[in-house]
């Protein structure tokens, strides 16, 4: 197995920099004869968008801004090569947004990440991300095809089915959610089973440094990647475990939260991705994620920009148990009772494992009495504590993250 996915992860800047002077240009001419892009690239000269200081001069464009472009020219804005019924998959997330997506070779470009995790031909993958709806569990299964490995669609849940098939078939890598691993670790080690995983790829939520020792401790190599549902694969992480590279089909900024100006190197601020995938042309799509770029070179060998990876978010929205929860869910599920005055969504970790807490401001009575509407507006499953009315601080946040990141 070669060490590099394909010769783009070993190019020189000069090569890699001439590479996309010709790649831009062409994708910001698709995107301007898309309808959803409208007048905001009007005017814009493509011969002259060659490199991401020249990015910088165009217009971010928002998850809210795709929301509305989808509401005004359902179901993809306007936004995509192809209608919804020219894409192998169309899914949709919460809010709703939809996302297209094919099953060209590496379309989400997972197949890299893979292969730096030493997955491979004879790996036989557990793919525990989500099939339903949401397109991770398409996303990662694309990706293990691209590298000639063997898929089981396990999805989530049911950790004794999961831990008899990881024994019963000899997987040997794990894809999926850092937490839900140990948990089939440990189930498989209360049945008495013993398990042949010793990679994993894992995303959609923070790999916690004692969680990934404790994986090690297992003989296991867990690496994490940073991608979303309308991007694919953004950078990642590789043997070297020295920040992630950015992925080879993408543009990265760091720029300041809610300006598109850039900010000076090392500095934290929001990732904006502009994607060169022909299909899904997004320029400058801001994620609402926070990193910073790290100087030099990675030691794996693998040249491009390399950045620290996943810092928190630019506004509340909050990554719990591999769902984002978003502040206009939380509204949602205050707007459902008149007798609720204000909720908070906290995040916390017990055991290597997520807790969503929902505090909720009310007279008082029975905290299962809104299991339902938190299930439903918040699309996860948390404790519920019912709270006096204006006990929770007036500080304009309804959701707090106390996971610490160190």
């Amino acid at each position: 197995m070669s060490r590099y996915f394909d010769d783009l992860e070993t190019r020189s800047a000069d090569r890699r920099a001439a590479d996309l002077a010709r790649a831009l240009p062409r994708q910001i001419v698709r995107a301007a004869a898309l309808p959803g892009y409208g007048d905001s690239l009007a005017g814009v000269d493509p011969a002259g968008i060659t490199d991401a200081a020249a990015l910088a001069a165009l217009p971010v464009l928002r998850k809210s801004d795709l929301g509305r472009a989808q509401a005004a020219r359902p179901p993809l804005g306007g936004l995509s090569a192809h209608e919804a019924a020219g894409f192998a998959h169309v899914f949709q997330s919460p809010g709703p947004i939809y996302e297209p997506g094919n099953r060209d070779r590496d379309w989400w470009r997972i197949g890299r990440f893979l292969h730096a995790c030493g997955i491979g031909p004879g790996d036989i993958v557990q793919n525990c991300f989500s099939y339903h709806l949401v397109p991770a569990g398409t996303i990662f299964e694309n990706g293990a095809q691209a590298v000639g490995a063997t898929v089981l669609p396990a999805g989530t849940g049911q950790t004794e089915l999961q831990a008899r098939a990881a024994h019963d078939l000899g997987v040997t890598a794990y894809t999926g959610t850092p937490d839900f691993l140990k948990m089939i670790l440990d189930k498989a080690a209360e049945m008495g089973l013993g398990l042949q995983i010793t990679k994993a790829a894992v995303g959609a939520g923070a790999l916690f440094p004692s969680l990934r020792q404790e994986y090690a401790d297992r003989g296991i190599l867990c690496l994490q990647n940073y991608a979303t549902a309308d991007l694919g694969n953004i950078a990642y992480e590789t043997e070297a475990q020295d920040g992630m590279i950015v992925d080879e089909g993408v543009v990265v900024e760091i720029v300041r939260p809610g300006t598109g100006d850039p900010v000076p190197p090392g500095e934290v601020g929001e990732v904006v991705v502009t994607t060169l995938n022909p299909d899904y042309p997004l320029i400058r799509f801001a994620t609402g994620d926070l990193s910073a770029v790290l100087d030099g070179e990675s030691p794996c060998g693998r040249t491009n920009m390399r950045i620290r990876g996943w810092m928190g978010r630019a506004d509340q929205t909050t990554k719990i148990k591999g769902m984002f929860v978003r502040p206009e869910q939380v509204a949602a599920l205050v707007a459902r009772h008149n007798e609720i005055t204000r909720a908070r969504v906290i995040a916390s970790r017990e055991g290597e494992r997520d807790v969503m807490t929902v505090q909720i401001e009310t007279e008082g009575g029975n905290p299962d009495r809104y299991a339902g509407s938190v299930a439903d507006a918040l699309k996860l499953k948390g404790r519920i504590e019912i709270v006096a009315r204006g006990s929770l601080p007036n500080d304009g946040k309804v959701i707090e993250d106390r996971r610490s990141y160190d």
